[in-house]
């Protein structure tokens, strides 16, 4: 249990960023070939032929040195300077990163852990907001949607990247065995099947295995980039980055820029892993062999490509291998390659699940149920609903696009995107996270956003020629989280709304008050001035016993008997006052638990919580065996309430309080704990009216459409409690109109 002082002090929640050293940092550095690099890695497999097709005619020496120049420095541009560099500075003080971790930096959550005088309604006086906060709350939806279009391309990127990846990887078999050219569409959807098939079983069995494919394969392409150099060594001429410029000068070829493109898949991880690393751990790792051996596997390439071009044309990567096109060496580099990306695509698959996760959590997407594979591992989730969909899109696109080249422009644009919009969110962090004058963040977008545009418009061109899938895909998943994102606001403002103070309506029997009442809150402040007595008795007095206007108080009190059971009632939110769920249950059934725990989720900025921090609890005073929960989470995390730990929570603060009578009740919480029942309300939802001028039937059939026929229909199908690690016997659902 957490220390509230510490919550108060503003660290409880908190953990720092991974700092490690030694042994320690260069084994950090060598998982991470595997999780972070192995999308990028296996770039090489298509890159050339991304730019120059098979199909069309052999560049010239010149533009293949200006091709190689312009590879080599978009991963200098990028992937080096932009993210090992500079995006790694912008983690969150917890060593988070990624576009969901600078969103919730932005707009982490308001912080109201105090249990008691959050189920006695409290206020409290908000300090005034300065222009600087006002314009960055204009800038809270439009950078919520511009988050979640990121969100959803990394999801559609999660389908091309083992589409693309393997396919490519298999199609080098066509090279040795020509007469096998027309079964690389199946040997590639028979691949797949078998990779999204083992999925239930989870990554940790096969995590072990990432990092030594990915240094062995990083290896072979130094090896065999190092001898190709051998063959034309003027290609060297392409660390120039004139020889760039001069390409696009030269063949005003803009679309170039879409095939080179396809050098920077995968840069994203670099940042997004951040959590799992650290930023140390992956600079050495991409500086001091990712880094290089890239640029000497491109360099390679080009090689080859200017000496033999001809026949190198037809497949640049596996047409390059030194040696015979059916000699031991080729062999060994075709099964590295496949394993190789399928590491590309297992960490893609498994990032995939871990952003749902995200968006579930930060109530952006139905609660649609997981698995989690992993004892000790929160981040490995398989998400059966997710994971059949992938597939069958992933089958599809391989099959339809059967073309590698189209295939490629449609992988290009998810990856463009994403990019940019990291650029824009990175200078937002900037100005109100790191607080670095705006024309630092404005020198900062202009640069690399001008790049990543560059590259975005290129990848937008190739949107009648394939891309128009990814944007398609991502466009849905955009729309239909901003849609649930909006319901699900409406409904926790509901919630919040329509709270009431418990001491408002449950008074002890000493306590009720006789005679005139001029002031509800008057008689609280002098309920608590009182003493406390042993086993008193409670009673349910509606609200508007305290609004007559006779001389006289006609009190309609109802006796609450307790009962030897603990209720968990759920709020979901953090917010003061106690859910309307408890009242309704006063109402119906006029009976006390003898623990009641009003239990609330605050998600926090953070991917994971320290196990000491995950409950931070409050007596309430003015009723015994009464607690106020909050129950943090980090946004990577699942939900799982375990009682146990609530109890042991709850036995820990009775000890630190009343170290010396907290016998008796801990053996209550005790007694009673084994018959835990969670509360939650059931929301039948109807939309309000709104005034839309000339607009309004038209606002409000559509509002009602939205509301009461898709959203009711889905939060019925995915109910919140999908994901407890609890038995549904132990849940009981309390039907709440809501007109939201």
């Amino acid at each position: 249990m957490s220390n509230p002082s510490l919550l108060e002090n503003g660290v409880s929640h908190k953990r720092t960023a991974l700092k490690v050293h030694g042994a320690a940092l260069a084994s950090l550095s060598f998982q991470g070939l595997g999780i972070i690099y192995s999308d990028i890695g296996t770039s090489p497999l298509y890159v050339l032929n991304g730019i120059w097709p098979s199909s069309g005619p052999v560049p010239s020496k010149e533009d293949v040195i200006g091709g190689i120049s312009a590879i080599i420095w978009s991963l200098t541009l990028l992937p080096l300077i932009k993210y090992v560099l500079i995006s790694l500075m912008f983690g969150t003080t917890q060593g988070e990163g990624g576009s969901f971790a600078l969103y919730q930096g932005l707009y982490p959550p308001e912080d109201e852990s105090d249990g008691d005088r959050t189920l006695t309604g409290e206020s409290y006086i908000k300090s005034s907001k300065s222009t600087s906060s006002r314009l960055k709350e204009v800038l809270r939806a439009p950078l919520l949607v511009w988050c979640l279009l990121g969100t959803a391309l990394t999801m559609a990127d999660g389908v091309f990247t083992p589409a693309v990846s393997v396919t490519s990887a298999v199609g080098g078999i066509a090279v040795a065995k020509s007469s096998i050219e027309a079964q690389i569409v199946p040997i590639s959807i028979a691949l797949l099947v078998v990779l999204f098939l083992a999925q239930q079983f989870g990554t940790g069995r096969l995590a072990f295995a990432f990092a030594p494919i990915a240094f062995l394969w990083f290896l072979l392409l130094i090896g065999t980039g190092i001898y190709n150099i051998t063959t034309y060594p003027g290609i060297f001429r392409a660390l120039d980055p004139s020889r760039a410029v001069l390409l696009f000068v030269r063949t005003r070829n803009y679309d170039l820029l879409a095939g080179i493109l396809l050098a920077l898949t995968g840069c994203e991880a670099v940042f997004a892993n951040l959590g799992q690393f650290n930023a140390a751990s992956i600079r050495i790792s991409f500086c001091c062999f990712v880094y290089p051996g890239l640029v000497l596997a491109y360099l390679g390439q080009g090689a080859r490509l200017i000496v033999d071009g001809e026949n190198v044309i037809q497949n640049a990567f596996y047409k390059s291998i030194p040696g015979s096109e059916n000699g031991p060496l080729f062999w060994i580099v075709y099964a590295v390659a496949i394993l190789a990306t399928f590491v590309a695509s297992q960490a893609l698959i498994t990032a995939t699940f871990s952003l749902f996760q995200q968006v579930v959590n930060m109530k952006s997407f139905p609660s649609i149920r997981m698995h989690y594979t992993s004892e000790t591992i929160m981040g490995q989730v398989y998400i059966p609903a997710v994971n059949w969909t992938l597939m069958i899109i992933t089958v599809i696109i391989v099959a339809v696009f059967s073309n590698l080249t189209n295939l490629t422009n449609a992988y290009g644009f998810a990856v463009a995107t994403v990019m940019f919009s990291t650029s824009l969110l990175l200078a937002v962090q900037m100005v109100y996270v790191k607080r670095w004058p705006i024309l630092i963040a404005i020198s900062y977008f202009l640069t690399f956003g001008f790049f990543d545009g560059l590259f975005w418009g290129a990848a937008l061109k190739k949107v009648p020629h394939g891309a128009w899938v990814p944007l398609m895909i991502g466009l849905i998943l955009m729309i239909f989280m901003v849609f649930w994102t909006w319901s699900k606001g409406l409904e926790d403002a509901f919630d919040g709304a329509n709270r009431q103070n418990l001491r408002h309506f449950i008074w002890r029997e000493d306590k009720i008050p006789i005679g005139k009442v001029k002031d509800s809150q008057e008689i609280v402040e002098q309920v608590e001035e009182e003493e406390e007595v042993s086993e008193p008795t409670y009673y349910y007095l509606p609200t508007q016993s305290f609004s007559s206007k006779d001389e006289g108080l006609e009190i309609e009190k109802r006796e609450l008997t307790r009962i030897p059971t603990m209720a968990i009632f759920h709020k979901f939110t953090v917010s003061r006052g106690v859910p309307h769920t408890f009242v309704g249950f006063i109402r119906q059934w006029p009976a006390l638990p003898q623990v009641l725990v009003f239990l609330s989720v605050s998600m926090l900025p953070i991917a994971r919580v320290a196990p000491d921090d995950r409950y931070v609890i409050v007596k309430t005073r003015s009723l015994e065996g009464c607690y106020g929960v909050t129950y943090n989470i980090g946004f990577r995390e699942h939900f799982d309430v375990n009682v146990d730990e609530l109890v042991e929570s709850l036995c820990n603060l009775e000890m630190q309080q009343n170290p010396n009578k907290c016998e008796q009740t801990i053996a209550k919480i005790k007694a009673v704990s084994s018959h835990a029942t969670h509360i939650v309300p059931h929301y039948h939802v109807v939309s309000r009216k709104i005034d839309a001028g000339y607009l309004t039937f038209m606002a409000n059939w559509v509002r009602q459409y939205l509301i009461e026929e898709i959203y009711r229909r889905l939060t019925t199908m995915f109910p919140e409690t999908a994901n407890w690690m609890t038995s549904a016997e132990e849940i009981i659902h309390v039907g709440i109109n809501a007109t939201i």
